[in-house]
């Protein structure tokens, strides 16, 4: 084509015309956040689709899903899988529909469980109202033998879940795309009734919880308060030693890209006022000269300090009592078991899963009552291996949260049945147990309150999944630790041998070892050999 130059300039003047329109027209606008209510508004297509089991794994499997509170009933297809779709078998199960209020919606959630299934078998499964189906989803049914799997363990989610923890999920579904389940120690959420942050945990797996089980247990962060006073009203510590009466006077949470940072102001007996700021990790990162005039403390004795504990120690004065989150039971479906209180259904369960029987003990209320419980599920049990979850740890990183009632409660009856392994949360660092070299330690405690005895075998691990960390403070009973680091677990079980590997959220193996089961003894612990150096701060 011949242009002459003329022609040539007007079209370039014409387009600069055009792309300068272009420009300006957009000069004026502002992004801006949207709903967060519409933004996890359910419809009638449905959605949190989770697998869970509330009774054998091999001939059994529930599956639960929300959808806006128009859909009065629920209802599932399944059949055995095949690679013809349009020729599959469909059984229709109706569901149980509850209806449901969060702080910011309405919903229905639906429950079905699916009933003698054959074990060891691929299943394709939908969920819905007969009009508006999710697509087909596949799970397999255990086997009803002790035959090889992996899982996948998951600490503390908790904050930023969408924007940090999703990534860690992901990355471990790509480590291990065909685990059994997975299991998460507590604390999924940071407001146990706050609809959005439950949002965001579905959303980080996504259509994997429709694929691949969930077991959980539930963390601190899962329990809301009842019956409590005004929580403006709390107590502090003076440096004297006094508990004194304070007011919170105001309270706002900002979000930055550190986290959460809580601004916060208060009034004491006389008075007199001082403002804070508080990371969503609970400790100190600002305080006014005021604080003195209240407490007797400098600014520097209280920086860098947690809020919660030592020196200042705030508690709300009317604490009132645990109340599980109302998410809780709607959207998860654990086994309703013969508990010592109505308050532990689906918190205190147990499963078999192909030769290790998976306990969930509750580590946040009833503790003492749990005792004899878990005596009955241990000296009757037929499986070859036994692993126990709970929230908060056995042997805590940290110094200032050490759980010593679980410890005198619980590690006597796990010592005496030789449990294998404990899997916790709740201190936003990695610790794992192991053979330790005690020659220049003083003091090393014995009984209970030793973490690991080769007599025994139990080994004890803390880990987090989420973005908020915590600076570790004790760490000589542990053999391997780590800080500022998010983590995910892929636990293998096959025939005599367990196999335990730790990997940093971009993938990195950082941890590993190997139980090896022998007659007549405890397990073998095998340490993995050139292993990464541990990540401090």
């Amino acid at each position: 084509m011949n242009l002459k130059n003329g022609n040539l300039a007007k079209i370039a003047v014409v387009f600069s015309i055009i792309l300068s329109f272009h420009t300006f027209s957009h000069e004026g606008w502002e992004a801006k956040k949207y709903p967060t209510d519409a933004a996890h508004a359910p419809t009638p297509l449905p959605d949190r689709v989770v697998l869970t089991w509330e009774d054998n794994p091999a001939t059994t499997q529930s599956v639960t899903w929300r959808t806006d509170s128009s859909t009065k009933k629920g209802m599932a297809h399944i059949a055995i899988a095949n690679s013809n779709g349009r020729a599959l078998e469909i059984e229709t199960i109706q569901a149980e529909t509850t209806f449901f209020k969060s702080d910011i919606n309405e919903a229905n959630f639906h429950s079905v469980i699916f009933k003698d299934l054959k074990p060891d078998t691929l299943y394709t499964y939908r969920v819905g109202d007969g009009v508006n189906w999710t697509e087909y989803y596949h799970f397999k049914t255990a086997s009803d033998k002790a035959q090889p799997f992996s899982f996948i363990y998951f600490g503390d989610a908790q904050n930023e879940v969408r924007t940090h923890w999703s990534r860690v999920f992901r990355e471990a579904f790509r480590e291990a795309p065909r685990a059994a389940f997975t299991l998460h120690a507590g604390d999924l959420i940071d407001n146990p009734s706050w609809d959005a942050e439950w949002g965001d945990w579905h959303q980080g797996p996504d259509w994997v919880n429709g694929t691949i089980p969930v077991i959980a247990t539930p963390g601190n962060h899962e329990y809301d308060r009842i019956n409590q006073g005004p929580r403006y009203e709390r107590f502090w510590m003076t440096k004297s030693g006094k508990r004194i009466e304070v007011t919170m006077t105001a309270f706002k949470p900002e979000q930055t890209d550190k986290g959460t940072v809580y601004k916060a102001s208060f009034v004491g007996p006389k008075g007199n006022a001082s403002s804070f700021e508080i990371n969503d990790g609970g400790n100190i990162i600002f305080v006014d000269e005021g604080i003195e005039a209240i407490t007797g403390f400098q600014k520097k004795d209280l920086l860098g300090k947690s809020f919660y504990a030592a020196p200042l120690f705030d508690r709300q004065r009317e604490p009132g009592s645990p109340a599980l989150s109302n998410h809780w039971r709607p959207q998860f479906a654990f086994p309703v078991q013969d508990v010592p209180s109505e308050l532990l259904k689906e918190t205190l369960y147990y499963i078999d899963y192909q030769g290790v029987r998976f306990i969930s003990l509750d580590s946040n209320q009833l503790k003492k009552e749990q005792v004899p419980w878990l005596r009955g599920v241990l000296e009757n049990n037929p499986n070859m291996w036994t692993i126990v979850t709970f929230h908060h740890p056995i042997f805590s990183p940290g110094s200032d949260r050490d759980n010593r009632e679980l410890r005198e409660l619980w590690k006597p009856i796990l010592d005496e049945f030789k449990v294998d392994l404990v899997l916790s949360g709740h201190d936003h660092s990695y610790a794992r147990t192991g053979q330790i070299d005690e020659e220049p330690l003083r003091n090393v405690p014995t009984g209970y309150q030793q973490a690991y005895d080769p007599n025994i075998g139990t080994v004890y691990v803390v880990s987090v999944s989420g973005p908020k960390l915590y600076g570790i403070t004790k760490d000589k009973y542990a053999k391997r630790i780590a800080e500022n680091t998010q983590l995910y677990q892929v636990i293998n079980i096959d025939g005599q041998n367990l196999e335990y590997k730790a990997y940093e959220a971009t993938g990195k193996l950082y941890d590993a070892f190997t139980l090896q089961k022998r007659n007549e003894l405890p397990n073998l612990l095998i340490e993995a050999q050139n292993l990464p150096p541990e990540n401090r701060k």
